[in-house]
């Protein structure tokens, strides 16, 4: 081989190599390349009824149906069996524990800011992690933004692993808090509770016409919460949003564990990775879809539960499940 031969070589040798290193480091096929999801927003909408967002369609509910068809969702998850209530599915959405103590669930059973029990493990009885002690684990940081005084349960349970805890009770001011830590900290994980369609409904009456009107709020809320995400590229390619609720809700109250409309609430998962308008029991065969039934714990295939929230966190961000967890223990929930 000449000279130029043996130099042409070389630089086509280099030119590969370089190729090669670029398709790594953008497929993240790299050991030291950035994993493809640093951070994980979670929203739960307080009593949204999935029927609400049918009702109010694309026109009305915009971000939602975005969201849904960008990424992959079910209007058919189900909350907790036990109760339909705001504290204990919130607890069970951040432990993934089931309700009732005696069976290894996380015992938060009221749902107020009562101080006695005063944390999440005295109402238990044992040890109880979140997926805010796992993060903090890993050194990730992480928050929690809620507009219920009642979510100080968390602060005391989880001292040290929730690194921002806030609340405000007015949905607007919070979602400005919400935005501003998204566009200017560094964060793992982070909590957001959005109360407004749960005031709206036991005031008016869920379903109702200012409970829908509620609902559309908040999804210009959500809304902003997404143009947050979105204001840095880079940021948005390494995030999932998943929103979902504690709750449904119709007729005057959502307390009724047995009737359809307290049980059933969305969960959506949209971001980095996940495959645009899939149905989330299409994507994972192995959890099965209820139809308009309750289920119990001890079906060998359960449904999606708002409670699959902790360890599909855990998940995304390549972290182990949250000891003592029931729900998606196997984090086999697929989004892709």
């Amino acid at each position: 081989m000449s000279y130029p031969d043996r130099v042409l070589g070389m630089r086509r040798s280099v030119i590969a190599l370089l190729a090669s290193a670029a398709l790594v480091a953008t497929s993240g096929g790299s050991a030291d390349a950035e994993p493809s999801v640093t951070t994980v927003v979670a929203v739960s909408i307080d009593a949204l009824n999935p029927a609400a967002i049918k009702k109010l369609g694309a026109a009305k509910t915009p971000t939602l149906h975005r969201l849904m068809s960008e990424g992959a969702y079910t209007l058919n998850a189900r909350t907790e069996r036990e109760q339909t209530y705001t504290l204990p599915n919130h607890t069970g959405m951040v432990t993934g524990r089931r309700i009732t103590a005696k069976y290894g669930g996380h015992g938060v059973t009221w749902n107020d800011d009562r101080l006695r029990p005063r944390t999440v493990q005295q109402a238990a009885g044992h040890p109880v992690a979140s997926v805010f002690t796992v993060a903090h684990r890993a050194h990730l940081k992480t928050a929690l933004f809620a507009s219920k005084d009642k979510f100080s349960l968390f602060e005391r349970s989880w001292d040290g692993a929730i690194d921002r805890f806030l609340v405000r009770l007015d949905n607007d001011r919070l979602v400005r808090r919400v935005r501003s830590d998204i566009q200017h900290r560094k964060r793992g994980f982070r909590f957001v509770h959005l109360s407004a369609p749960d005031d709206v409904g036991h005031d008016r009456g869920f379903m109702s016409p200012a409970y829908l009107d509620a609902v559309r709020a908040t999804d210009r809320r959500l809304k902003k919460i997404v143009a947050a995400i979105e204001s840095n590229p880079r940021r948005a390619r390494h995030t999932v949003l998943i929103v979902t609720a504690d709750h449904g809700g119709k007729g005057h109250d959502h307390f009724d564990e047995t009737r359809l409309a307290n049980y059933r609430v969305p969960f959506v998962a949209w971001g980095a990775g996940v495959t645009a308008g899939a149905d989330l029991y299409e994507l994972n065969p192995d959890y099965a879809n209820p139809a308009k039934t309750r289920t119990t714990y001890a079906d060998e295939r359960q449904p999606i539960r708002n409670g699959d929230l902790a360890n599909l966190v855990t998940d995304l961000l390549g972290l182990g499940r949250v000891p003592g967890s029931e729900h998606d223990a196997a984090q086999d929930l697929d989004l892709r």
